[in-house]
C-alpha cells in the first residue's frame, strides 16, 4: 500500500533522515521506534506531504506522492494524527471533527461519518458542544483520532500518540490504537514507548539518527537484545 525507497529529507540544510526505505500492506499496523530526535515525525511530515523529501521515492497504491500537496494526500487516503493532538482549543469537539470533513468526498457524507465517529468514541458525542480545548489529554486524542477518522482514511497515520499523557492516560491511549486495529484500518505508528508499540503492531522498524537500524516483526524485536537493553530497560 504505502511504499518509501531511499527517502532523505530535512529542514534546509538540514537533513534528518537518510535513505530511509520501508512499506505498510493494507490491513497492516507498522511501528517506527527510535529515540527522540531520530527523525520519526520528520518521517510522518514527508508522509503527509508536509516536508518536501529530497531524494528517494514514495508511492501509495502505485500513486507517486513526492511534489503533491499535503490536501491531495487527505484525498489519496492518508490521514495524519499529529504529535500533541494539535487541536483547535477554542472551537467545539463537533466543529474539530468538521474540520476532518474537509475534503469533498467527507464532506458528502459528513453526517454518517459524524454519526459513526460518535458511535466508536460515545465520550466525544457527550462533548460534542465543549471548547476542545477544556478535554482531558486522553479526551484530546480522541478527538484529534476522529477528526482524523471523519476523511474515511485508507491509512492512518498516529505521531506519538501517548506524548505528554499520564500513564493511566498512556494505556487508554494504546486500547484506542488496538479498537482501531480490530476496525480494519491500516495504521503507520511513530512512537518512543517501545514496550507498549510492540504489543498492537505486526511488524516494526528501529530508526536511530535519522535512519533504519532494524525492522522485522514485533516478537522478533520484543526479543532483540539491542531493543531490550536499550528501549525496554530489561
Amino acid at each position: 500500500m504505502l511504499s518509501l525507497a531511499g527517502v532523505c529529507a530535512g529542514y534546509g540544510s538540514l537533513r534528518a533522515l537518510f535513505d530511509v526505505s520501508l512499506d505498510v500492506k493494507e490491513r497492516e499496523a507498522v511501528g517506527v521506534i527510535g529515540p527522540n530526535g531520530a527523525g520519526k515525525t520528520t518521517l510522518m511530515r514527508v508522509i503527509s506531504g508536509l516536508i518536501p523529501l529530497s531524494q528517494g521515492e514514495m508511492t501509495f497504491d502505485g500513486v507517486s506522492l513526492p511534489g503533491l500537496p499535503a490536501h491531495r494526500i487527505v484525498s489519496h487516503g492518508i490521514a495524519h494524527i499529529p504529535e500533541n493532538r494539535r487541536l483547535f482549543p477554542r472551537l467545539t469537539v463537533e466543529e474539530n471533527l468538521r474540520i476532518g470533513a474537509f475534503i469533498p468526498q467527507a464532506r458528502r457524507h459528513f453526517a454518517d461519518r459524524l454519526a459513526w465517529v460518535y458511535d466508536f468514541f460515545p465520550r466525544l458525542k457527550e462533548r460534542r458542544s465543549q471548547p476542545a480545548g477544556t478535554l482531558s489529554g486522553g479526551e484530546q486524542q480522541m478527538c484529534a483520532i476522529g477528526r482524523a477518522l471523519m476523511s474515511r482514511p485508507r491509512l492512518l497515520l498516529m505521531d506519538e500518540p501517548s506524548a505528554g499523557l499520564a500513564p493511566l492516560l498512556v494505556r487508554q491511549v494504546f486500547e484506542l490504537v488496538g479498537r482501531i486495529r480490530a476496525e480494519g484500518f491500516t495504521v503507520l505508528i511513530v512512537e518512543q514507548n517501545v514496550q507498549q508499540i510492540l504489543d498492537v503492531v505486526d511488524r516494526a522498524y528501529l530508526l536511530e539518527v535519522g535512519s533504519i537500524k532494524l525492522s522485522g516483526t514485533s516478537a522478533q524485536l520484543k526479543h532483540n537484545e539491542l531493543i531490550r537493553k536499550a528501549y525496554m530497560g530489561l
